[in-house]
């Protein structure tokens, strides 16, 4: 019995392959993918800050923390009514996704935070388009990409969103 499940282990490993294990994501990847993709790129020690599609952008990370965060600076919290802060906190539940709306030093802020190590190189370049998307869509559909849970996902005077934010560069 234990040589024919050994048989069997066995021929699966050699059957279908060993997976290879994910190289854990590092700052230098971080930022030869975030220089594949921006207009322009400066490192300052653990901060990557680059522009995308013409919005500013900013990856901190922490490698001793495992942490990092993609984040974009919208709007100053006294230049928007409580109603756009109500949306934007109803859109964290239902349309803004991986990427969430916070506030922090009174500027309201598009932010996408994982474990480093175990971020992908999709991870990152989707990461990227929802900070950005979540960003641009502020005042409007408060949307990181064009999914959205279903529920009760009204906000109040919803506007579309402008074209040149959803054609691709």
């Amino acid at each position: 019995m234990k040589k024919s499940i050994l048989a069997v282990l066995l021929f699966s490993f050699l059957g279908f392959g060993v997976v290879k294990a994910q190289e854990a994501m590092h700052p230098d990847k971080l930022k030869e993918i975030i220089s594949q993709v921006s207009d322009t790129v400066q490192n300052n020690a653990n901060r990557i800050q680059f522009l995308y599609k013409e919005r500013l952008l900013m990856c901190i990370y922490d490698e001793n923390a495992n942490r990092m965060r993609i984040i974009s600076p919208i709007i100053e919290r006294d230049k928007i009514e409580e109603e756009e802060l109500l949306n934007a906190m109803v859109a964290n539940f239902h349309s803004a996704l991986d990427v969430k709306y916070a506030l922090s030093d009174e500027i309201i802020w598009s932010v996408f935070a994982h474990p480093l190590k175990e971020l992908t190189e999709g991870q990152v370049l989707s990461a990227i388009d929802q900070v950005f998307l979540a960003n641009a869509t502020f005042g409007t559909i408060y949307s990181s990409t064009n999914l959205v849970f279903p529920g009760n996902s009204k906000k109040k005077e919803e506007k579309p969103i402008p074209e040149r934010i959803l054609k691709k560069t």
